[in-house]
């Protein structure tokens, strides 16, 4: 029985002027829409017992008349409806059990302006059992609730305690709350503290420092994620990484920039240059292991950027100047304590005036 999709808005074109006068042709790309690849969706095989396979096609439900496929028809109408800003959906003609979803880091998040890519699946008994959620997270771990093999730890999904409140409801709960829980909580302002445990015993000043350090590291993830994604984006999702980071890069290399100089904490750096909480006098203290690790991606970050497309100018030796001199200042320092090291083995420091070999100490 053929499928009778939600009726959506074709996919619209627009006219620009380039800086040389050549008119190009760009497509909007919509927060919601209907795409028919999903040869890259991390659950393109899995097995639903309401669905009838086809020559060159995955497994799809296929009974439009079956709870499961009313139910995501009308998730589909919510989310293209409803999407906040900050959210991009695409689903399947041929798998509408399948779903992609990608969210927009916050400012005033150590994952701003980053994207953070989820393939979502519908069980077969949907709504009564929670969507399965997996987190594209290229090996690595920036949240307690993302786990590097792409689990996602979240009450509303069941995959995590909690209230009952807190779990699916079959009758209430939409794919749209997931959504907005997974940016609201998880990639929240400090991610420290949605690990078990963390913030529950006195000495605020400690926790808050192992959350500061933690943020630190979550950005510098966030950056490496930055460039994979670059690099290899998810199908039907090409064009709009390419673009966001083409927009996003002098932002991004300016946050890097001030995190790594201690001008501002780490997640606090806004898209108008500004701190979302009051600069201190003194700089903010910066892990040595944090700009050691920025030092070096940087360069990477800058060569993607540039290599996509976006357009740095001037702002972009501004901004590899601090990266160059902490490189150069650790250069010089590494080749003193060589050096001394080598003359140490040679024989070759001083003479005191007794003829033996070292540095006289005080009151001799």
């Amino acid at each position: 029985m053929a499928l009778s999709l939600p009726s959506l808005e074709p996919q619209q074109q627009q006219q620009r002027t380039t800086t040389n006068r050549e008119i190009q042709e760009i497509d909007i790309f919509h927060q919601f829409d209907v795409v028919s690849d999903s040869s890259d969706h991390h659950y393109l095989h899995i097995k639903n017992s309401s669905s009838k396979k086809t020559k060159g096609e995955g497994d799809s439900f296929t009974n439009i008349s079956s709870g499961a496929s009313k139910k995501i028809m009308q998730e589909w109408k919510i989310l293209e409806k409803h999407l906040p800003d900050s959210i991009y959906v695409r689903v399947y003609e041929n798998r509408i059990d399948l779903l992609r979803a990608v969210i927009i880091g916050a400012a005033g998040t150590p994952y701003h302006d980053g994207l953070y890519f989820f393939d979502i699946a519908f069980p077969p008994d949907y709504p009564v059992q929670p969507p399965l959620v997996y987190y594209r997270s290229f090996g690595l771990r920036i949240n307690p609730n993302l786990y590097a093999n792409g689990r996602v730890c979240l009450s509303l999904l069941n995959t995590w305690p909690g209230k009952k409140k807190e779990k699916w409801n079959s009758s209430e709960s939409t794919v749209l709350q997931v959504l907005v829980s997974l940016q609201a909580l998880v990639l929240n302002e400090k991610p420290y503290y949605n690990e078990p445990g963390s913030g529950v015993l006195p000495g605020r000043a400690i926790w808050e420092k192992k959350s500061n350090a933690y943020s630190e590291n979550v950005f510098f993830l966030s950056c490496k994620t930055m460039l994979f994604l670059s690099r290899r984006p998810p199908n039907n999702f090409e064009g709009f990484v390419a673009s966001h980071f083409r927009e996003k890069a002098s932002v991004i290399l300016s946050a890097c920039n001030a995190y790594i100089n201690g001008q501002v904490r780490v997640g606090l750096y806004r898209n108008d240059g500004s701190s979302s909480s009051c600069k201190s006098s003194s700089p903010v203290h910066v892990s040595e292991k944090f700009k050691g690790l920025m030092g070096q991606l940087y360069p990477q970050l800058v060569s993607a950027f540039k290599i996509n497309g976006a357009s740095l100018g001037d702002f972009l030796e501004q901004l590899k100047q601090p990266v160059e001199k902490k490189t150069l200042s650790f250069n010089r320092k590494t080749v003193r304590m060589f050096f001394g090291k080598l003359k140490k083995v040679l024989g070759l420091k001083k003479e005191n005036s007794s003829g033996e070999s070292g540095v006289k100490g005080k009151g001799s």
